[in-house]
């Protein structure tokens, strides 16, 4: 629990502001607020202009067309992702500029300038194609964070065929998932990656999930240097081929596939409030429009910066802010595969000195954990290169911002708190670095051309409430694949036409803060988990009977997974049996996803009609009074529980 000097140091943060630095206003892409009356007036246009300064084969004949909850964008037009984010770039001085370096954590480094990034590209987009990979076919991605993940997207896009990439500490079951509901054709892995010291067996992984599934007919395989007998890989003859085998002699000629705006770009899994994840789909034109231009104005971009967001390419900020936003402004970039204190806790500061790195972006559970670790470590770094730092993820605290800012910036870089999500593509509520004065703890604004509000259920506008988005926006997804009724009764049946993204808000002062989720969804350490996934992987048990997961807040992660858990009759409940439970959920969904905490209770709160009062296991996981228990169907349940929690959070 924080005590009264930490809420009241965070009240102050709250209510400090930091304008711009002047110096940094007069070089910036957007030095007037005027922007956002020049998008609001016309939005459609505002985002046409964007659209103009990518490449297209085919001009588009009508900007916008929407059938509520259906949007399409640049209609008629025909592009490809691949040649905005590498082909473009080739004719003038971007085609020998450093694209990508790349460090392993076992300190094994690569580059690639846009020229040796192409050409790569364009061998493996061959190699997939010469294993009958064509438009429209699926393919999972079930990689490191090395850089053959980012060939692996790009060499997809380019010929057409839509990725799922699935982050890799998921399960093998997770990854088979994820592979059926997309009905894949190929699996591109590695044999292992590291992580704090130790191999990731994701080749063994691999096997597990497509011995589970129908439709992978071939496994790409990348060699991750020096761990091959480590990771305990083993080729399935005919199935499966070594990458550097399939490129060896491809051609770096691979003609771009033109694809129409609306074409399924990727599909990337996401939680919901059922057991089941959903498949967002992006489509092309939109979504980079919308990457290209967001990623240009809120971090500045200028040729001559170095950028580093911190993610992961398996969620959808390394997709947006990693892969392509950045790529399409043809900027130079750093990309990390491992921890960030392996082998000790300065090893993102040595980074960032090392490369000169200009802008960097993580998140806020990062930076938390940063200031658990002190200010020794970043003091032993040069850090003198950062011109701007961001956010993602959460949102975050005061505290932790103003420790960024004074320990990180130094007090001269201005910070972007984005608030945006797998659906929507792109950032959607930022400050803009070179106008917008800010405040430790708030997004601030819309983006310029998007329209965001906060709504009470009668959809009326209020100060407190519901966090929803008004108009469509380019980068938005277009349904769920598979199911577009959920996509319309998870997305827009709140409101009519408009979308609820499923987080609170309120409005201070003229800023918008976020308050996080309001359904059943976890925000842990900056990815979404459902309490139901959770529930559904602890009752796969076969000595549990019954579950309820609620998060409880936690000073690092933003919140943790808590866990009540009813056994069946005869089933010795214990430290032991705790563990083999955590550890079943990791083997079910992934290490992500561990309990923090599991608690055993003869009972469940339930009310008269059977509903399990989740709310009051919150109150219970977080110490707080427990609130009314006048519609228990046995109120002493929750007594008992309460006296059991007590001591039960490890």
């Amino acid at each position: 629990m924080r005590n009264a000097s930490d809420q009241f140091d965070s009240l102050l943060h709250e209510h400090r502001t930091f304008p711009p630095p002047a110096g940094f206003s007069a070089a910036a892409h957007v030095a007037s607020d005027d922007v956002y009356e020049e998008a609001d007036g016309d939005w459609q246009a505002w985002w046409e202009g964007w659209a103009r300064e990518l490449d297209w084969f085919e001009p588009w004949h009508t900007v916008h067309e929407w059938d509520a909850p259906h949007a399409r964008w640049f209609v008629g037009g025909k592009l490809n992702v691949s040649h905005n984010c590498l082909d473009r770039h080739l004719d003038g001085p971007r085609r020998d500029r450093t694209a990508l370096i790349w460090e392993g954590e076992d300190g094994e480094r690569r580059t690639f300038t846009y020229a040796e990034l192409h050409a790569e590209v364009c061998r493996f987009a061959n190699g997939l194609k010469a294993l009958g990979v064509g438009k429209g076919d699926r393919v999972a991605i079930y990689l490191p964070m090395i850089p053959e993940a980012a060939v692996a997207m790009l060499a997809c896009t380019r010929i057409g065929a839509p990725h799922s990439v699935v982050f890799g500490g998921f399960s093998p079951e997770s990854l088979a998932d994820r592979i059926d509901d997309a009905e894949a054709r190929l699996l591109i892995t590695a044999d292992g990656g590291y992580r704090r010291g130790s191999v990731v067996p994701l080749k063994k992984n691999a096997d597990a999930a497509v011995a589970r599934t129908d439709s992978i007919e071939h496994v790409v395989v990348v060699a991750r240097g020096g761990i091959e007998e480590a990771s305990g890989a083993t080729m399935v003859e005919g199935r499966d081929v070594w990458y550097h085998d399939l490129v060896a002699d491809a051609s770096t000629d691979c003609p771009a596939e033109p694809m129409d705006a609306e074409d399924v770009l990727f599909i990337l899994y996401t939680s919901g409030t059922t057991g089941k994840p959903k498949g967002v789909v992006h489509t092309t034109g939109g979504y980079l429009t919308h990457v290209y231009a967001t990623s240009k104005l809120v971090f500045d971009l200028k040729d001559d910066d170095v950028y580093w967001c911190t993610a992961d390419v398996g969620w959808i900020t390394g997709h947006s802010y990693i892969v392509y936003g950045p790529m399409a402004n043809g900027v130079t970039q750093v990309m990390y595969e491992g921890a960030p204190d392996h082998p000790d806790r300065g090893r993102f500061w040595r980074i960032c000195e090392e490369y000169g790195v200009t802008v960097f972006y993580t998140a806020p559970t990062a930076i938390r954990a940063f200031m658990r670790w002190g200010e020794a470590w970043p003091a032993k770094s040069d850090l003198s290169s950062l011109r701007l730092l961001g956010t993602v993820g959460e949102p975050i605290n005061p505290e932790a911002w103003m420790w960024y800012h004074e320990v990180i910036g130094a007090e001269r870089c201005p910070i972007v708190d984005t608030w945006w999500q797998t659906e929507t593509g792109g950032i959607m509520i930022t400050p803009l670095p070179g106008v917008t004065t800010t405040t430790p703890g708030t997004a601030v604004r819309p983006f310029p051309g998007v329209a965001a509000t906060i709504l009470n259920e009668a959809g009326e506008e209020v100060d407190a409430g519901f966090l929803a988005v008004t108009r469509p926006w380019p980068g938005m997804l277009r349904t769920i694949w598979g199911d577009d009724e959920r996509f319309r009764q998870t997305y827009w049946s709140k409101w009519d036409g408009i979308y609820f993204p499923g987080d609170g808000a309120k409005r201070e002062n003229g800023n918008l803060w976020i308050l996080g989720r309001v359904d059943d969804v976890l925000n842990v350490a900056g990815h979404r988990i459902g309490t139901a996934e959770v529930e559904s992987a602890l009752v796969d048990d076969q000595r549990v009977a019954e579950s309820a997961v609620v998060g409880r807040k936690d000073d690092i992660k933003g919140e943790v997974v808590c866990a009540f858990v009813t056994t069946k009759e005869g089933v010795e409940s214990g430290d032991e049996l705790a563990a083999e439970l955590k550890q079943h959920v990791v083997d079910k969904i992934g290490a992500i996803a561990r309990p923090a905490a599991v608690i055993f209770t003869a009972d469940l709160p339930k009310t008269r009609s059977g509903k399990i009062m989740r709310r009051l296991l919150k109150d219970i996981a977080e110490g707080r009074a427990i609130g009314d228990t006048t519609t228990l169907a046995d109120p002493a349940v929750v007594q008992a529980l309460e006296e059991k929690y007590a001591g039960s959070e490890g």
